[in-house]
């Protein structure tokens, strides 16, 4: 029977404690007779979970004695619970013989455990609602109340992930109905592709679309249009977001994605103002100085209100921590829903604790943001600044060993791009008016590159790397897929 107890913290009414002795009793009595009841029980209930302290002390001392492959009786346990004071007042070591004696069947023992584990967590819950009354009622210069919610956030999300114990080993067979499943989705769908769509051909091609789980790192020197090619691939993803019945009979995104974006070095206004550029075919130069023709302010207007549904939520709270951004990605998720994550870019975020270094502190990031990836079973695309040798090379696209202040980066990324405009760096080459054949000469190259920029792809954990080439228009800051002289004449859809 579930028995409940009196807590009072300080200042605080009465508190119902529910904790349930006897199935606590009954679960121990079962390790005690067969150890091999540990092993299904271990990854639900922890010493922690009891709510009797000697409970506790008991499951500690048989846990230390099953991982090393020995005995736990209450013959054996005697020896290493015999000064314990609280196992005193039951009756010492009598009180292992009756719980042995309490002992349930093998097949119950799982249930007894979920139920001691479900009380933890009821009771912990209980303790974190103190805990976050008492705080707020606290008034400190020093304690912001956000950062509070986000701490209360954070302890819930803790709490709620405790005891899945569906993690570890699984077998084979279950491996491979997975693997199965995503072939069959890939293969149902048109495109052939497994993951969400950038909304750039070539790129799917390459990539097979955007998985879920992975960590995608997007780097590049500046102005190479990092931050242009994020936001068009999360707008072409928004844009096409439709929700519906998917194979498996559940609810959910079924074309395109909920998208987040973390912008933490332009403003929600700014990135909106790119995204509405390239919508509505007005340079981001206009719209900044709202130079704009009454046709071209019509059609940035009509843009604006054909995208006020678009799934794109912004969030451009500067240096962030990477725990708040995991935070605020799951509070996202369980609000509206969440499909894709952008971060422009990394190296503005700050670690959860202070590093010793800068390059232990970017390990923790991308750390955290693949952590992200598999826990919410998302793409996370993550932008990332590229150190300043590429400048010092002759042929400036980037490598792998340019990433910047850490090799972690290129550790825990599934896939690593680099954005390369040659255009940029050809423009920068332009001779003297007075020399007439080297400005002839920069003028058929500057031809050759104009609007046309190369995206690196230097790993990628489950496919190819290569280069795929795209069309870049800088005055709506927009890529595209790029035209080949063989289809300019043919209906290319999409290769426009």
């Amino acid at each position: 029977m579930t028995q409940i107890a009196t807590l009072r913290p300080e200042g605080s009414q009465i508190t119902l404690a529910p904790h349930n002795i006897e199935a606590e009793q009954a679960l121990l009595g079962a390790i005690l007779v067969n150890n091999d009841v540990f092993d299904k029980v271990s990854s639900l209930v922890g010493p922690e979970h009891f709510y009797d302290p000697v409970h506790g002390r008991i499951f500690a001392a048989a846990a230390r004695r099953i991982e090393k492959t020995a005995l736990a009786s209450p013959v054996t346990l005697k020896p290493f619970l015999a000064d314990d004071p609280g196992l005193a007042e039951l009756g010492g070591p009598a009180y292992l013989v009756q719980l042995a004696n309490s002992a349930i069947a093998v097949h119950a023992a799982r249930d007894y455990a979920q139920m001691i584990h479900d009380l933890a967590l009821r009771r912990a819950l209980i303790e974190l609602g103190h805990e976050v009354a008492s705080k707020a009622g606290k008034v400190d210069i020093a304690s912001d109340p956000r950062e509070q919610i986000v701490e209360a956030e954070q302890r819930l999300y803790g709490l709620a992930e405790q005891g899945q114990s569906e993690t570890g080993f699984q077998s084979f067979l279950r491996a491979v109905t997975d693997a199965v499943k995503v072939a069959n989705a890939a293969w149902q769908r048109e495109g052939g592709l497994a993951g969400t769509s950038t909304g750039l051909t070539d790129v799917d091609r390459k990539l097979g679309g955007l998985h879920r789980s992975d960590l995608l790192i997007l780097a590049g020197r500046p102005s190479m249009g990092k931050t242009a090619l994020a936001t068009n691939i999360a707008f072409n993803i928004a844009r096409s977001w439709r929700r519906g019945q998917r194979p498996d009979g559940t609810e959910g995104t079924v074309e395109g994605g909920v998208v987040g974006f973390f912008s933490l070095e332009m403003s929600a206004e700014q990135l909106a103002a790119r995204i509405l550029s390239e919508a509505s075919e007005v340079s981001s130069e206009q719209i900044r100085r709202g130079d704009m023709t009454e046709a071209e302010f019509r059609r940035f207007i009509d843009a604006a209100k054909a995208l006020e549904s678009c799934p794109l939520f912004i969030d451009d709270t500067p240096a962030l921590p990477i725990s708040q951004v995991a935070a605020r990605a799951r509070r996202l998720k369980r609000t509206h829903g969440l499909d894709v994550l952008f971060v422009d870019y990394l190296q503005l975020l700050r670690g959860a604790s202070r590093a010793e270094n800068r390059v232990n502190e970017i390990s923790e990031i991308t750390q955290g943001l693949k952590a992200i990836a598999k826990e919410l079973e998302i793409p996370v695309i993550a932008l990332s600044q590229l150190s300043r040798q590429v400048e010092n090379r002759e042929d400036k696209r980037p490598q792998l060993s340019d990433l910047r202040e850490s090799g972690s980066i290129e550790q825990d990324a599934d896939v690593v791009m680099f954005v390369f405009r040659e255009e940029y760096y050809k423009e920068r080459e332009k001779p003297g008016e007075h020399d007439h054949e080297a400005m002839g000469k920069w003028r058929e190259e500057m031809e050759k590159v104009a609007g046309r920029a190369e995206l690196v792809i230097g790993k990628q954990r489950h496919g190819p790397i290569g280069t795929v080439d795209l069309a870049f228009e800088g005055r709506f800051t927009r890529f595209s897929n790029l035209v080949r002289p063989w289809q300019a004449g043919a209906d290319g859809e999409g290769f426009r």
